[in-house]
């Protein structure tokens, strides 16, 4: 989006006051605190600031390595830091909207909610929706579990501080905390369903809209996630204690050791831990018995092949095994309960890719703008606005409305 950018007014928090920047119809405020953690420490309250904050600079990324999907959306450089639990909000005038929290992917080892692809001033401006998106720490800093050092899943408590933030913030951006759609794809769609089978997550968000969710990637056990830890410091070669004090390039290059002698190519070594309490052992099963919240479900056709495309059989057995199967078997457990989801699958391709409609190529077609997306080779040079107005009005009236315009329980497919 591109216009004058003018100073904003000044917003209260709980944490203290912050000061975005009017971008067309919107204001953004960037680079929110919501939280702060010490490396392996579970989220605590920011420290409160006296003096109104400049919300005008995104908060920088966890520290990560190379992206695992920089074949189908790009590369990208952004400014990392372990003080990385911030969040970004794009606010309509008034008050009383709905609100959008959106949830990034990336395999729990690289992204953030501040990347030009997750921009929410165009979908906020078009649907009148407050757009939230998240920073949360990845990889081992986030999903490390090693007895004395880290219980795990502390990049899904990071999440749920953020969620409980706009709970309590979001108010004063004009958002309404009672009609929050949290928002996922890929890494942070099955987080949204871990946090729906677990105790903690429940309550901070009232419908849920999970793309490209991996569910037939189970939680890693208790045990396997702390053998998994201990190849890290094995890596290191030091003693668990001392991970504290190693410096953050010398631990994502041990994570890297361990992740190139995965036996996956999908699932990643530092994931979600079913510990039985945040985090149900079977997330979609939970779910699929237990919940009633209103969920638009759905996948790409071809979601492997971001992975690899070239053997196209077994892409499209991954595919099927780790996405498409797994999520009709939630909608279907839904529906046999009365609250049957609205499930859609996202068909199009553009011409001559080689990745066909792979894992993440809806993402273009909801948040940022043309530019964020202009160089993504799974795109290859094509995002037809006729499909970008088709997905953001669907994504809009199941925020705003509960309702994204097709029959509950039926699959829509976005196509040509």
């Amino acid at each position: 989006m591109t216009s004058e950018i003018n100073v904003s007014p000044v917003v209260e928090t709980t944490a203290g006051a912050v000061r975005g920047v009017v971008d067309g119809p919107v204001t953004a405020y960037r680079g929110i605190p919501y939280a702060q953690a010490a490396r392996f420490g579970k989220p605590q309250p920011s420290v409160p600031w006296t003096d109104v904050r400049a919300a005008t600079e995104f908060g920088p990324a966890a520290p990560q390595s190379a992206s695992r999907l920089a074949r189908v959306m790009g590369d990208f450089e952004i400014r990392q830091d372990e003080d990385c639990l911030s969040l970004n909000v794009w606010a309509p005038p008034g008050a009383g909207h709905p609100v959008l929290v959106f949830l990034h992917g990336g395999g729990f080892s690289s992204g953030a909610g501040s990347l030009g692809w997750y921009d929410g001033a165009e979908f906020a401006a078009l649907g009148d929706v407050v757009v939230v998106t998240v920073n949360y720490r990845l990889g081992v800093f986030g999903y490390l579990r090693l007895p004395g050092v880290s219980d795990g899943n502390l990049g899904l408590l990071d999440q749920i501080a953020a969620l409980t933030w706009v709970r309590e913030n979001i108010a004063a951006f004009g958002g309404d905390p009672d009609r929050v759609t949290a928002a996922g794809q890929s890494a942070g769609a099955i987080s949204l369903v871990a946090m729906l089978s677990g105790e903690q997550g429940r309550g901070l968000f009232q419908q849920a809209v999970l793309q490209s969710t991996p569910l037939g990637m189970l939680p890693a056990t208790p045990d396997d996630a702390a053998q998994t830890g201990g190849k890290l410091v094995q890596e290191l070669g030091i003693e668990a204690e001392q991970l504290g004090a190693v410096p953050v390039a010398e631990l994502l290059a041990a994570q890297s050791a361990v992740a190139s002698r995965a036996p996956s190519r999908i699932i990643p070594p530092f994931q979600l831990t079913g510990d039985g309490t945040l985090v149900d052992a079977d997330p979609a099963g939970a779910v699929g018995r237990h919940s009633t919240m209103p969920i638009l479900l759905g996948t790409t056709r071809d979601e492997a092949a971001a992975f690899f495309s070239d053997d196209w059989n077994a892409m499209a057995q991954a595919t099927e095994q780790g996405f498409g199967g797994p999520t009709r078997q939630l909608g279907a457990a839904l529906g046999e309960r009365g609250v049957a989801p609205w499930l859609y699958r996202f068909d199009w391709q553009p011409d001559g890719s080689p990745f066909g409609a792979c894992h993440c190529l809806e993402l273009p077609f909801l948040l940022g703008d043309a530019d964020a997306w202009q160089h993504a080779p799974m795109l290859h040079g094509e995002r037809p606005q006729r499909l970008v107005d088709e997905m953001r009005r669907s994504w809009i009236g199941f925020v705003r409305d509960g309702d994204p315009g097709w029959e509950r329980g039926s699959t829509r497919h976005f196509t040509d």
